[in-house]
């Protein structure tokens, strides 16, 4: 779900500032700061790599039990989301002024308030991810004003909205976040189950990860005017054959799904593969004009259909036999 956050948000922010009547430009400009804003809180998983070399246990499983340490505790949680989305608003105020001001002031203080909880509450390793959190929020914030020209309201609004979106979809997938961080208690306890059968459960979070994609990939092309029919291409049928996978690719689940998503994320290279091959074409023959027909958003239109149909035609296998 580390994809499907950023581009839920993505999608329902631009659409929503579109008909509310901004233009579209700026609907982009909305809704992809917070599809930022809403993939921040995953920078806790960045913990992972350091644990996993301090454990020693350098594979997939030792990879998640070291990065869930900290995993959907510090950074996702309702508590903190908008407390920090006020600290980015002051923050984006001060981007606007190359002087050292009061909001900049305001912004550090909230900041690192928050660091100092999390070092009472979870630690040094807590304060430290909450560093990384509120370091790589500001970051996010100077491009939204620098690269998107955003307000301090439209800041504090899309990051509000990202950060505070994020935790619930991780309630398919994980253990339910700590939405009420740094205090004790939780308001959910346990995951959303799709399906009794593991691995029909493991679809279907798969299909609303798809969903998302499909939104979000819907959404752009309405903003910049193309028409999603005419971005699909035929061979897009081909994701059909992985229906055959079922014969060699054990039974996925959440425990073990990585031999599945690797694999049926692979089809979608179908979409991309002939038109980067008659790019490569063109550029051999020393043209700088792109090769006729080449384009990005039908490459990733066919290749996520490719992908649907194959996770569909898995399903149906794995049912039937």
């Amino acid at each position: 779900m580390f994809v499907g956050h950023g581009l839920l948000a993505f999608a329902l922010v631009a659409a929503g500032a579109r008909w509310t009547g901004r233009s579209r430009e700026h609907a982009l400009a909305l809704g992809v700061a917070a599809g930022a804003f809403a993939t921040l809180p995953d920078v806790d998983i960045l913990y992972a790599p350091i644990g996993l070399v301090a454990s020693g246990a350098l594979d997939i499983e030792g990879f998640w039990a070291a990065g869930n340490v900290v995993h959907r505790a510090v950074t996702h949680s309702l508590v903190v989301a908008p407390i920090t989305a006020v600290a980015f608003g002051y923050w984006s105020r001060a981007e606007r002024s190359t002087a050292v001001t009061a909001d900049r002031a305001v912004a550090v203080v909230l900041l690192v308030g928050l660091i100092a909880v999390a070092g009472i509450v979870s630690g040094p390793l807590g304060a430290f991810v909450m560093a990384v959190f509120g370091l790589a929020g500001c970051g996010v914030t100077a491009a939204a004003v620098r690269y998107g020209d955003l307000s301090p309201k439209a800041v504090l609004l899309v990051a509000a909205f990202g950060l505070s979106s994020h935790p619930f979809g991780d309630l398919f997938t994980g253990g339910p976040p700590q939405l009420l961080y740094p205090f004790d208690g939780s308001l959910l306890t346990h995951r959303i189950s799709l399906a009794a059968d593991p691995t029909l459960h493991l679809l279907g979070a798969f299909w609303l990860e798809l969903a998302t994609l499909w939104l979000a990939l819907v959404v752009y092309a309405a903003l910049t005017d193309r028409r999603v029919r005419d971005a699909i291409h035929g061979r897009a049928a081909l994701g059909v054959a992985y229906a055959a996978a079922v014969l060699a690719v054990p039974a996925p689940t959440l425990t073990s799904s990585y031999e599945f998503v690797f694999s049926v994320l692979a089809v979608g290279i179908v979409g991309p593969m002939p038109l980067v091959w008659q790019r490569r074409w063109h550029v051999w023959r020393r043209t700088h004009r792109p090769a006729e027909g080449y384009d990005a958003l039908a490459a990733a239109f066919t290749g996520l259909t490719a992908i649907t149909l194959a996770s569909v035609g898995y399903a149906i296998a794995y049912v039937v036999l």
